[in-house]
Parts: structure tokens; sequence; C-alpha cells
């Protein structure tokens, strides 16, 4: 029996340049991020400081999860709650005409798609926290102030997936009502909305996930919430204040994760 000698084909030169440049700029890249770091400084007093965090972790300040006056744990934890979640309703309902905007296969004019688009990068762009520090100035400092910094970034965020979700859909429903006479609002009514609700639902849980996170830290930025204590215990070393507070975060965001995760398997 005669053997074949297979042979591996060649790389073509331009792919290998390709590969080996893209490597050489990412080590280069990392090479000068390193060079550019200052130098690591670990001060006298980082052991004592260590210890009273730690034991202050372990200690919490039991005291302050429920005083009544509206400055402890459980309220504050409830006001973060409504914070991220107005954030997300209004999100929510805003980002749906951006998203029909931005997506290509509705509007057949790709100029209108791709500024639709843009629009939502620029939105999505700035951070909660950046938003938060410019409301404050128009709002004034409070939970009001989080909400609208939460919604106009989610609006963004939001936007561009469900433009996404909608550009995957199937079109044959649409352009078979289309073919019967349908207009064009009641073939996205019949057509579009039924294939792009479950994931919109379920992009809109996930992102309320994200926006729990990112209002336990607005309270920097006089937004309302948990994070303005936290803050005020870091600066004023009351260790098992910031223990209780970190307990009380990791204690919400688990279970909201872990609810709206159960019910997005439901729905996709």
């Amino acid at each position: 029996m005669k053997i074949v000698d297979v042979k591996k084909p060649k790389t073509p030169v331009k792919q290998r340049l390709i590969r080996w440049g893209s490597v050489s700029i990412f080590v280069l890249i990392c090479i000068w991020a390193f060079a550019s770091m200052p130098n690591i400084e670990i001060k006298d007093t980082a052991s004592e400081t260590s210890r009273a965090i730690i034991d202050g972790v372990i200690h919490p300040d039991w005291s302050y999860v429920y005083k009544g006056d509206g400055e402890d744990l459980t309220f504050l934890m409830i006001e973060t709650l409504a914070i991220a979640f107005l954030g997300t309703f209004i999100s929510v309902v805003f980002c749906i005409p951006f998203s029909i905007w931005a997506a290509k296969n509705i509007i057949r004019w790709k100029i209108f798609s791709g500024a639709g688009k843009i629009v939502l990068s620029l939105v999505r762009t700035i951070p909660e926290l950046v938003m938060a520090l410019l409301f404050v100035k128009v709002v004034g400092p409070g939970a009001f102030c989080g909400v609208l910094a939460l919604g106009l970034h989610s609006i963004g965020m939001l936007g561009k997936l469900n433009s996404e979700e909608i550009e995957k859909i199937d079109m044959g429903p649409v352009e078979a009502m289309s073919a019967a006479g349908s207009n064009g609002m009641k073939s996205f009514w019949f057509a579009v909305v039924p294939q792009v609700v479950p994931q919109f639902l379920s992009l809109a849980l996930y992102r309320f996930e994200i926006n729990v996170r990112s209002a336990t830290i607005l309270g920097i930025a006089g937004a309302g919430g948990i994070g303005a204590p936290m803050i005020f215990a870091m600066h004023s070393r009351d260790w098992d204040r910031v223990g209780i507070i970190l307990l009380g975060i990791i204690i919400m965001v688990t279970l909201i994760d872990f609810i709206s995760g159960r019910i997005r398997r439901k729905l996709v």
C-alpha cells in the first residue's frame, strides 16, 4: 500500500505578518503600560489598617441595620433598589424608539440607522457617575439625580442591545404580512414585536442587575443610595459600619442576581 505524504498547507505570508504584527503591538502596549506605572509604596500603617478593616468586616455594626430614623441600612438599601428600578424602567420605555431607529433592517436608509447607532454610542460613553455629577448641578443631590443618571446611561446600553436583537429577527413574517396588504405599523406590531419581547425583557432584567450595582456607588456623587454612608464610614475609619454596609450590598446583589437569572431562563 502506497503511503501518501499529506503536507500541511503553508500559511500565507500576509496572514503571518498580520499575526506577528498584532502580537508585537500587543507586547509593546503592555511594556509601555507597565513602564509608566509609578513605584508601588506600602505605607507604614498598612498592616494596622488591614487588620482594622478585616475586624470590621468580621464584626459588623448590627445596630445600623434598622434604627427607624430613615438613615439606617434598611432604608438606604430600599432607596438604592428604588433608584435602580426606576432608572431601569425609564430606560426600558425610552430606549424603544432609539432601538427601532438604530435597527438597519427596520430603517431602510443606512444613513438614518447609522445616525441612531451613533447617538446611542454617544449616550452610553458617559459613565453613570459622571452623569450623576452633571445632574447634581441640574436637579440637586438626592435619589432623583441617581434615577436620571442611571436612566439616561441605560438608554444607550439597552438601545444598542435591543437594536441588535431587532436586527436578528426573521423578516419572513414581516414580508408575508406586507404581501397580504398590511401596512407598516401592523406588520411591525404583529410580526416584529412578538419576536423581540422575550429578548427585550431578558435584557431589561440583566440591565437591572447592573443598575443595582451602579446605584450602590452613585451616592459618592450625592445621588442617593447606600454609597454616601459607605464613603463617610470609610473616611471616618468606622470599619464596623463599613462591614455591615458591605454585607448588605452583597446580600442584596446576590438575591437580585439569583431571582433575575431564574426569570431570564424562563423568558428565553
